[in-house]
């Protein structure tokens, strides 16, 4: 008998096209799931895999500005979760980087989640959040922190309605384990390595590609690099692109928001990919070593498990890290990657980055879900994790 299945995700928008939508993507490749959401304004889409499919939703997504993101919802978040109705199903697999871990289930249903991150506003962010809004500060600071309280509570309580959790990376699995005290399973998310072509012959520029918001310290790099004049290229848009806009000097190209096609043409030219943050797991980067581009990133989280540094990897190396979110630690290390960039090898940086191709994730990922559901069905076995 064919199992039912539903997957979980937070909210499907045409704005939200990063990692946790690939893992979607490539799981609905291999599992025919029912799909479900806080919000959808993908199946509208006619430039969406998910265009015309049916695709079950919470009341937020009838409330004003929900298209533009439910994230100004956050307090009403877990209970609207709650109000998804799975129990037609099987077996329950949930994408979760915010709350869709927390759908109910019953005791007869696994639940199998692949956890992007821990809420990362609710717990490493907190700070950052507050600082940079208005909510928190003052009187309604003292709400939001409240909230934030009460947030990390039903996180940590959601956790427990898991059965196995997946990790897209060591370094998420590490603050898992920190938050829910919950091993998890690490299977790195795919990366569509084939839309970058690999380009050997590089030009004189650096590139950055990422959202402009505060942990991702974009303007740390433009900073640095108003120092040294040394040609950098910025691709994206957020909160901080007017900071940057002020701050950028003339060697500094601010492009904004761009289509695939520049992005893909821009990386692969590049002498040098500059990654500043700490992501938990970190798609650029294996993006840039897919075009032959080697990357100076920052020492911490997941690009400490897919860039390769050449001073430890002299024959297979794909990049530098610096050791501090610092500009006088990016600027050393620019210096010493200009020193070691004949070094370098287009080809090893394809080589590794094919190690995170979708088929990589898909071979990972169904096995795990097959190894999990023998497990969750033998007769006279605890349902705990792997």
């Amino acid at each position: 008998m064919s199992l039912k299945y539903a997957l979980v995700h937070e909210w499907l928008t045409p704005k939200a096209t990063g990692g946790s939508e690939l893992v979607v993507k490539e799981i609905l490749k291999g599992i025919d799931a029912d799909v479900y959401a806080l919000i959808d304004f993908e199946s509208t889409n006619p430039n969406s895999y998910l265009y015309k499919r049916q695709i079950g939703t919470t009341f937020l997504q009838k409330l004003p500005g929900a298209r533009g993101g439910v994230q100004k919802y956050l307090p009403l978040l877990p209970m609207a979760i709650e109000q998804l109705d799975l129990r037609g199903y099987d077996v329950i697999l949930s994408s979760s980087h915010a709350v869709a871990k927390g759908v109910l289930a019953a005791p007869t249903q696994p639940h199998i989640c692949y956890c992007h991150t821990p809420m990362r506003y609710a717990w490493d962010l907190t700070f950052d959040y507050l600082d940079s809004t208005k909510a928190g500060q003052g009187f309604p600071g003292l709400v939001t922190r409240y909230l934030l309280h009460q947030l990390r509570q039903w996180d940590v309580l959601s956790a427990n309605r898991v059965d196995y959790f997946i990790a897209n990376s060591k370094h998420t699995a590490r603050r898992i384990w920190r938050c829910y005290r919950r091993q998890a399973e690490v299977i790195y998310p795919p990366v569509d390595v084939e839309r970058f072509p690999l380009v050997t012959e590089k030009q004189d520029f650096y590139i950055t590609v990422s959202r402009l918001v505060s942990y991702k310290k974009v303007s740390l790099i433009v900073r640095a690099f108003n120092q040294m004049g040394k040609p950098l290229v910025v691709i994206g848009s957020g909160s901080e692109l007017p900071l940057i806009r002020k701050i950028a000097k003339p060697n500094v190209l601010l492009m904004g928001a761009q289509p695939a096609k520049v992005v893909e043409e821009y990386m692969s030219k590049a002498k040098g990919f500059v990654y500043a943050a700490c992501e938990d797991f970190g798609i650029a980067p294996v993006e840039a070593m897919a075009c032959g581009t080697p990357t100076i990133a920052y020492g911490g989280g997941g690009a400490l498990e897919t860039v390769l540094d050449i001073r430890e990897h002299p024959e297979s190396g794909t990049g530098l890290f610096f050791p501090e979110q610092t500009e006088a630690a990016l600027v050393e290390t620019i210096e010493r990657f200009e020193q070691l960039q004949g070094q370098f090898q287009p080809e090893m940086g394809r080589q590794r980055a094919l190690e995170f191709a979708p088929k990589i994730f898909q071979e990972r990922y169904f096995s795990f879900v097959e190894r999990c559901l023998d497990q969750f069905h033998a007769p006279n076995q605890l349902k705990l994790s792997p």
